[in-house]
């Protein structure tokens, strides 16, 4: 190949997307492809510090730039090349391959070790049976459409999803040699006892979705080090030494940091806090100084710290004599720039403010990146990684469960699809012949999770960012709240419509509301509303009710808020509903000495409302039938941004309510809702609720007076038994 030739065919490595990975494909641009002389399904070869072979699709419109190809994990890892590096590309020579030999690596290795007769043990003895479809099971032709039409060369990596368990295997030999691809012919050969290739990503950047921005970060701050260090040596400033990650449990920390080992291709320690704090006076600190002088040793090593706030407490608060000891070594170490070599420190925790300060400098830990919960478009690539494998019903729609699981983690998401295959499987059961051992090979090769496995998975998966409040999922919905239909209006806009319609809100420049804060006497519905906007809304929802949050040490109810608007904020879009707000954040000055907790519990939450950190999809609904009793503070723009008072309600309301009440009742034929409606001028919702039961357990006593036995006539509710209901006032215990 000439100089200008291979300037030409030189391509910038982009990652690729979700569902390209372990596909065993490369794409480029229409442009590029037509430029370089290739065509689509072409097998190409790819040459970084090693050479592998690749099919070649067309990237979608608009995520690709010029000039750049995206690859997944495998193929980067079997060219050698690392994201933002150079390669070469080239059309190549290809064959069908009339036998390909597979060495199980990683998790594949251990599966087939196991005993004779084992799922994948009977699969590997029918592979090599190539063209004889007598014993070709559904398992068997499942692997095979895996691989079929994938393009290999010797020495490759490839992994294969079958039923959802990423197998990674190594290319040991071909026939014939050189670039093969996979067909229905090929004899797959499973050498379990070879050696295996041992390098390569067990994960990479495509087993992670929705933290793009965040690994981006982490890579400019930990792989150029590694990979460049004669840049930083020429511009005269030291490498960055260390990356704090934080965010909720779940977020996947702990998944980055191994991605970024990786790929990078350097070696991995992962440290766990309570593995480092031994008995013995000194040992933790000497156990420390190991760890780092083998990392120092090594070529490379990235030191992860998992859960660094067990290790490196704040030195003020801790009581032992152990942990401050570890701290200071953990110091001393993290300054030995001599002593430690190509070691680049990461640590993640879900409480960085209990981390001890000393930690968190520049020098030490020089940057401080949290992971947010993802977005609608992050949570479709988490669940596209978790539901590459699974055989899917064509109704399955992945993006419609992303726009429903609001505040959904990574580790929500991926237990959401566990649920749902379980739920697969419990409505597979009745139909397994348990006379027969093993599954029946047709009952496997139909298992397919469908939508309503999913949207039955979300109903009983409780997300982890609210699993520390009380979250109540209400089934109230607004064909259940009679009249106030201008209520519902106001409500809908502050709620639903930020949802659905953010970029109208972005065109225009215009906030949601804070917060709603909803009035009017007891009974008139104010609870029933604020459970129905969150049925209907979809969003996460906090009910906080006063005592609960309230406590006698000093600071515990201050700090009870700022954990309910963390929570909130962690899950949002989210509601936070505080009932009888008016015991929560009532007037100050009025109380007369004591510790005055309510006061400074009206202080918190004030600062929240005002806070840097802005509630971006938390909206505070409170209810009150006492506003002259909460603190005026609250009641401005910007806090409370409306105020909504629930009316008595009119003849029209009392009727639709009445309706409401008396839909799934038995009713006698000459009750008139109308007639009702004009009696009971004055009535709230909660008092005709009241009167229709009231009417219904007349009629249940005129049916056992007449009928005193277990056996009993089907009977109605009479306009007798209303007309007594509202004659008599039942006596209150």
């Amino acid at each position: 190949m000439s100089g200008s030739n291979q300037a030409a065919n030189t391509l910038r490595v982009f990652e690729a997307s979700q569902r390209d990975a372990g596909s065993g494909i490369v794409r480029l641009t229409s442009g590029d492809i037509a430029r370089l002389g290739f065509t689509e399904n072409d097998v190409v070869g790819l040459v970084g510090a090693r050479h592998t072979v690749a099919r070649l699709q067309v990237a979608d419109s608009g995520t690709l730039e010029a000039h750049a190809l995206q690859i997944d994990g495998i193929i980067r890892d079997n060219a050698g090349a690392g994201i933002g590096e150079q390669i070469r590309i080239a059309k190549v020579a290809h064959q069908p391959a009339r036998s390909v030999t597979l060495v199980p690596a990683g998790n594949a290795r251990a599966v087939f070790h196991r005993e004779e007769g084992s799922f994948l043990t009977r699969l590997k003895a029918k592979l090599s049976k190539g063209n004889d479809r007598s014993d070709i099971s559904q398992d068997t032709l499942a692997l095979r459409r895996v691989l079929d039409g994938m393009a290999v060369t010797s020495g490759d990596r490839l992994r294969a999803s079958l039923f959802g368990r990423p197998l990674d295997f190594t290319v040991s030999a071909t026939s014939p040699q050189g670039a093969v691809v996979f067909d229905g012919s090929t004899v797959i050969k499973i050498d379990a006892r070879g050696a295996a290739r041992a390098t390569g990503p067990a994960v990479s950047y495509e087993d992670i979705g929705g933290l793009g921005k965040e690994i981006a970060r982490v890579r400019e701050m930990i792989e150029l080090p590694l990979r460049y260090p004669e840049v930083f040596e020429r511009l005269g400033v030291d490498a960055p030494k260390g990356v704090l990650l934080y965010g909720p449990p779940g977020c996947g920390k702990t998944l980055i940091a191994r991605a970024v080992a990786y790929e990078a291709g350097v070696r991995f320690v992962n440290i766990n806090g309570p593995e480092i704090i031994q008995q013995g006076y000194g040992e933790s600190e000497a156990l420390l100084r190991k760890i780092f002088q083998e990392a120092q040793e090594s070529p490379a090593t990235i030191i992860f710290f998992d859960e660094i706030d067990a290790l490196a407490p704040n030195r003020d608060t801790v009581l032992g004599d152990v942990e401050k000891r570890v701290v200071a070594q953990l110091l001393a170490l993290m300054d030995g720039i001599n002593s430690r070599g190509k070691v680049i420190i990461i640590a993640a925790t879900n409480l960085p403010n209990n981390i001890d300060p000393a930690l968190r400098r520049p020098g030490r830990f020089d940057r401080e990146i949290g992971l947010n919960p993802p977005d609608k478009g992050g949570r479709l690539e988490i669940l596209q990684v978790h539901t590459r494998g699974m055989p899917r019903a064509e109704d399955v729609d992945l993006e419609r469960i992303a726009a429903a699981t609001h505040g959904f983690l990574g580790a929500d998401l991926a237990a959401l699809c566990r649920e749902a295959a379980m739920l697969c499987v419990r409505d597979l059961l009745p139909k397994v012949d348990f006379a027969h051992t093993g599954l029946p090979e047709d009952a496997l090769a139909t298992i397919k999770v469908e939508m309503k496995h999913f949207e039955q998975a979300m109903n009983e998966i409780e997300i982890s960012t609210t699993r520390q409040v009380f979250t109540e999922v209400p089934n109230v919905k607004w064909d259940e709240v009679g009249g106030l239909d201008e209520v519902k209006r106001v409500l809908r806009e502050a709620v639903e419509w930020p949802l659905k319609y953010p970029e109208r809100f972005a065109h225009a420049r215009a906030t949601p509301p804070k917060g709603v804060l909803l009035t009017g006497g007891p009974g008139t519905g104010k609870t029933l509303v604020a459970k129905a906007l969150a049925s209907e809304s979809g969003v996460n929802f906090i009910t906080v009710k006063g005592p609960e949050i309230l406590s006698k040490w000093v600071g515990e109810s201050e700090r009870g808020i700022r954990e309910i608007f963390k929570k909130a904020r962690q899950a949002s879009p989210c509601i936070i509903f505080f009932d009888e707000i008016d015991a929560i954040v009532p007037l100050r000055g009025q109380g007369a000495g004591g510790n005055q907790v309510s006061e400074r519990m009206v202080g918190q939450f004030l600062l929240e409302l005002d806070s840097i950190d802005e509630l971006n999809g938390v909206l505070v609904l409170g209810a009150s039938n006492r506003p002259d009793l909460i603190d005026p503070a609250l009641l401005r723009p910007g806090r409370f941004d409306m105020v909504i008072e629930l009316p008595q309600p009119d003849l029209m309301t009392r009727r639709a309510i009445l309706e409401i009440h008396c839909r799934a009742r038995n009713l006698g034929a000459g009750i008139s809702l109308d007639v009702l409606a004009s009696v009971t001028e004055g009535k709230t919702g909660a008092e005709l609720g009241a009167l229709c039961r009231h009417a219904a357990m007349l009629a249940i006593r005129d049916s056992i007076e007449r009928d005193p036995g277990k056996d009993f006539a089907p009977f109605n509710i009479e306009s007798s038994h209303f007309e007594r209901a509202l004659a008599v006032r039942v006596s209150r215990i």
